[in-house]
């Protein structure tokens, strides 16, 4: 009798002392935005080409599978980063296209934000979406970057022409040249930075590149 009972009170402890089912897939051991922006600095720094897949685990702090199963592969990844950073960190060129009046204070203020924004010693120096174009071997990686900065001038070029057509700039103004001279300047800010020029430096350029602009 005593041993039927211990053995019915042993089942019954075995019973509870069994884990609840585990649910399929395992949790990820990371934040994922955290991860997201150790791989924008990251390819900011190097760029595309020599950032490996190494030295992203390294700098996210996961393996390998983590980065495969959360982004893909590097290119996958560096989509992202580049998507990404336009929101974080390059939307200050599209805010002022949207939010200045006239097409000469948009461009004023994308080149003073520009001369704060790429000398902000809490990230790397200049732009990502330039920068990470150097050096680059693969085709479709530096396809997708130009075809970037060339919507930014697109998008001032279609301002001036909006100014053209009100009055706000002459008749006699070259939309083409004007925002391509603007990209120029927002471009070959980014490699100064990079190559130490200070704020105040690059902010007294965006003021000698205004001076072109025609008047009415």
């Amino acid at each position: 009798m005593h041993s039927m009972v211990s053995s019915k009170e042993s089942e019954q402890t075995g019973a509870k002392a069994r884990p609840a089912t585990k649910p399929r897939g395992r949790p990820r051991s990371f934040d994922r935005e955290t991860a997201l922006e150790k791989a924008i600095l990251a390819f900011w720094e190097h760029g595309y080409e020599a950032t490996s897949v190494s030295d992203l685990t390294r700098v996210m702090d996961i393996g390998a599978p983590s980065l495969y199963a959360a982004f893909g592969d590097k290119r996958s990844l560096f989509d992202e980063v580049v998507r990404e950073y336009g929101v974080r960190y390059g939307s200050f060129s599209d805010r002022a296209l949207a939010e200045e009046p006239t097409a000469r204070a948009a461009v004023a203020r994308i080149l003073r934000e520009a001369a704060v924004e790429y000398t902000d010693p809490a990230h790397p120096y200049g732009c990502l979406v330039v920068h990470a174009a150097t050096n680059c071997s693969t085709p479709e990686v530096e396809e997708a970057l130009r075809a970037r900065r060339n919507a930014n001038i697109a998008a001032i070029r279609s301002r001036i022409e909006a100014d053209i057509a009100t009055g706000a700039l002459p008749p006699h103004a070259d939309a083409p040249a004007l925002a391509r001279h603007a990209g120029a300047i927002v471009q070959g800010m980014s490699q100064q930075a990079r190559d130490g020029a200070s704020r105040e430096e690059l902010e007294a350029l965006a003021e000698i590149a205004m001076a072109i602009w025609p008047r009415t």
